[in-house]
């Protein structure tokens, strides 16, 4: 079995995302486009630009800080605004994205083509936090897809039992198998806390009364320091260590990019000593193409000595491989992603190791049996 551990599903970015109205949408939009690693670049020419119009860079955490800029989500996969009557646009989707969604059946075509057999559709609030669209893309296809719940950060410290109580919903009526949290998009609304504060016990005391597992993005921010990333890699741990039985995955794996000189990319020891590696219920993923696809040419060969270093530190039981699909197809292709490792990283994974990080530890993980 292949299992792609990060896939998604995305609703028309020119509605209104699952948020109550399309200005609620376009505001978080603009921000993170604003934020966003894609080069700004002029459309007549292609020139390098900035994100400048779009928001007050210098403010990193914060809605306020968005400028008026004619900001729209375009077409083929670009989000566009204007700067003294020019067009200035981020590639944040690849071209095919023609009309800005992406839907179930698009992602089973490219699933077939690539032979992966089932796939987890993660979350991100910049990319719709409508639950119903999810729960019914894998109604469409309950074979082959599965699907995460998603709750606003912003709102869970507010009121932890309606949120503990919406997720309960989300699993037990509408379907869906486990629970995303990206802690980042609470600061964007004003929310400096701790994920695993006192406010949030109530909600997490509830969450894991579930038994589904937990995938945690810790969105790098480019104005952090690594002292302010290790902390949120232990905030994890203190999370692991309050709940020692519940499945945890630590998304995209480690902050790649901030861990990258020239091209030599080393995860130093300090990131794992921060990091619960040795837990049994912890697992990490790694999208190496979505993230150094703009660094490295396929097949990324870079990048394997870090792999070895995830095997050593991790162990193969706990690695998931994973896409970030559609957003890859900016640097390979689907088939490609794949290729990526099981041909051309076999030498560190080995035949059994290999049949566990492209399918059977997610497998395990999402309680889903082998053909």
């Amino acid at each position: 079995m292949i299992y792609d551990g990060h896939a998604y599903c995305i609703p028309d970015q020119r509605g209104n995302g699952g948020f109550e109205n399309r200005s609620e949408f376009q505001r978080l939009l603009q921000y993170c486009m604003a934020h966003h690693f894609a080069p700004a670049l002029r459309a007549k020419d292609r020139a390098l630009g900035d994100s400048s119009a779009l928001a007050d860079l210098s403010q990193s955490f914060s809605l306020d800080a968005i400028k008026e800029a004619k900001f729209r989500a375009a077409e083929n996969g670009r989000f566009e605004w204007e700067v003294d009557g020019e067009v200035y646009f981020k590639q944040v989707m690849p071209p095919l994205i023609t009309d800005m969604f992406y839907s179930a059946e698009m992602l089973i075509a490219e699933m077939d083509y690539a032979g992966v057999d089932r796939a987890l559709l993660h979350r991100s609030p910049y990319l719709g936090i409508d639950n119903e669209f999810i729960a019914d893309c894998c109604r469409q296809f309950p074979n082959r897809l599965q699907g995460l719940a998603y709750v606003r950060e912003w709102l869970i410290h507010k009121d932890p039992e309606s949120a503990a109580n919406l997720v309960e919903k989300l699993i037990n009526q509408l379907g869906l198998s486990g629970l995303h949290i990206l802690p980042h998009f609470a600061s964007v609304y004003g929310v400096h806390e701790d994920w695993d504060s006192a406010r949030y016990q109530v909600f997490w005391d509830e969450f894991v009364k579930l038994d589904v597992p937990l995938f945690v993005t810790l969105i790098a921010h480019e104005r952090k320091t690594v002292e302010e990333y290790l902390e949120q890699l232990r905030i994890l741990t203190r999370w692991v260590e309050r709940y020692p039985t519940s499945r945890i995955v630590l998304t995209h794996g480690f902050d790649w990019m901030r861990f990258l000189d020239g091209n030599v990319l080393s995860i130093p020891n300090e990131v794992y000593d921060c990091t619960p590696c040795d837990h049994e219920h912890f697992f990490v993923q790694f999208l190496p193409a979505v993230f150094l696809g703009k660094v490295f040419d396929y097949p990324m060969l870079e990048a394997k000595p870090t792999l070895e270093q995830m095997v050593d530190k991790i162990g193969l039981d706990r690695l998931l491989w994973g896409t970030d699909i559609p957003i890859l197809m900016r640097y390979t292709t689907y088939r490609q992603s794949l290729d990526q490792i099981r041909v051309h990283c076999e030498d560190i994974f080995g035949a059994k190791g290999l049949s566990q990080v492209l399918g059977s530890n997610m497998g395990k993980l999402m309680n889903v049996a082998e053909d």
